[in-house]
């Protein structure tokens, strides 16, 4: 029987198999940032350990870093302290850094792959649950807890138990208006945030291997949205392209000698999946949430669901959820006023994300009452951002660029959406609170969020398509 992609990358990665338990998994990449860092180095430090390789850990701050003013001292102490420890552990144990104002700095899923340090056939983790983003170059990546992450920087291994294997195939040809974004919050809405719980994911089909490297990233990144441990991509030559020539990236011959391998990472035409799923990309419009968790969306043009609509089991949550977000059953959401817009995060902050919301905002005017925030996912990013002359289209229709950091996706920082005001947001949970207490997220991609902050309401993207 054929191996599937991600049996091949995890068996090869065994150090050791424990006996009815978990594996012990040798880790390629460790990324790291300042919020789940500072116990682990703590502990080492405790137990009298060094870091096993500390060039095979990069680090970055990028939940609690302020997003205007990155040349000042951090404000808010809680922050200001975690990334100093950060730096100082980074010194320490001789682990590259690129703190705030280094050329490299971002959020640390945007980061990787732009450097060229996120490769196919990888094992990457990181004390983050979207560390699933890597996935889409043909790696097993995965979030880990801080105990985990002490666990890495003393051994570079990991136990974990295996997880079953999900193929989600998706064929035809995405609509206008339809991305990435969009082909997440369609399949969460159609599995669960359960749906994948215990499984990796590989996505196939020729939708998929349309999708850019950037949107690639978004869908493997909302992965952890349906409970499943990862997703990942087979490695192809838009991959191989998309790496060529970065930073940390093999050259020469071992380009040549990498590439070879690469290739060869791909499902057997005979491997078997423990589940499977299949959807047509004609199926999938521009998407939005009206709830408290990923998997409550509907297309923007859609309505809120009937009561009758949602299982029994599920009703009391169902009513809570509207409740906390101010909605009824059967209601529109197209035309709900907007209070604020947030543009980046590891799901939506690269510069694909930036030139689709300029390219829809251009020669149109922001509207009056909403707050936009958009935030780069990393200093190249923004660099790019106002070399394309993007940021002076943006600033044009009275947005604003500003700098790199997770931002108002999580809410550690200052950037937090005020309670009761509603935020389309393309960051990747609507949890409650998640933006800032009481705040009401609806996730949406970029073009869905560059059509409310120009109305002011709720849109579909497509409509200002038509007229643009």
């Amino acid at each position: 029987m054929g191996k599937t992609l991600f049996d091949k990358i995890w068996d090869s990665h065994v150090v050791r198999s424990v006996e009815g338990g978990p594996d012990v998994l040798y880790i390629d990449r460790h990324l790291i940032h300042e919020v789940t860092s500072p116990v682990a180095f703590l502990n080492l430090e405790r137990r009298g350990l060094q870091v096993f390789r500390p060039g095979q850990t990069v680090a970055t701050p990028d939940h609690n870093v302020p997003t205007e003013g990155q040349d000042l001292p951090i404000g808010e102490e809680l922050s200001r302290h975690q990334v100093e420890m950060l730096s100082r552990n980074c010194e320490k144990h001789g682990i590259p850094l690129y703190g705030l104002n280094h050329p490299w700095h971002g959020i640390v899923h945007v980061i990787g792959p732009e450097l060229g340090i996120t490769q196919p056939g990888m094992t990457i983790v990181c004390g983050d649950s979207h560390t699933s983003t890597h996935g889409a170059f043909g790696a097993v990546a995965f979030g880990i807890g801080t105990s985990e992450v002490e666990m890495v920087l003393a051994s570079q291994c990991i136990l974990q138990p295996k997880p079953r294997r999900m193929r989600i195939t998706i064929d035809g040809r995405l609509g206008p208006g339809v991305t990435a974004k969009d082909i997440a919050l369609y399949i969460i809405s159609k599995i669960s945030t359960s749906g994948g719980t215990g499984h990796f994911i590989e996505y196939a089909g020729s939708a998929i291997r349309a999708l850019t490297m950037e949107g690639r990233m978004t869908l493997c990144n909302l992965s952890i949205e349906s409970g499943a441990r990862g997703g990942m991509i087979a490695p192809d030559e838009t991959t191989f392209a998309y790496i060529r020539g970065r930073e940390f990236a093999p050259q020469g011959d071992a380009w040549e000698k990498a590439l070879a391998y690469w290739k060869t990472l791909k499902s057997d035409e005979d491997a078997v999946f423990d589940s499977e799923y299949r959807f047509l990309a004609e199926d999938i419009e521009p998407m939005i949430t009206y709830g408290t968790n990923p998997g409550m969306g509907i297309t923007v043009s859609g309505h809120v669901p009937l009561l009758e609509e949602v299982a029994v089991a599920e009703r009391d949550n169902f009513l809570k959820s509207l409740e906390y977000m101010g909605f009824r059953p059967g209601e529109p959401v197209a035309g709900k006023k907007v209070d604020y817009v947030f543009v980046g995060s590891c799901t939506n902050g690269r510069i694909e994300d930036l030139r689709a919301f300029a390219a829809l905002v251009k020669g149109k005017v922001k509207a009056s009452g909403v707050t936009v925030w958009i935030v780069p996912g990393s200093k190249q990013v923004e660099k790019a951002a106002r070399e394309e002359g993007l940021a002076q289209m943006l600033e044009a229709a009275g947005f604003v660029l500003r700098q790199p950091g997770c931002s108002a996706c999580l809410a550690m920082n200052d950037d937090k959406i005020p309670e009761g005001k509603y935020a389309v947001s393309t960051s990747n949970r609507n949890f409650e609170g998640r933006q800032g207490p009481g705040a009401r997220t609806l996730l949406a991609s970029p073009l869905t969020a560059a059509a409310a902050a120009i109305m002011g309401v709720i849109t579909d993207p497509r409509i200002l398509m038509e007229g643009s």
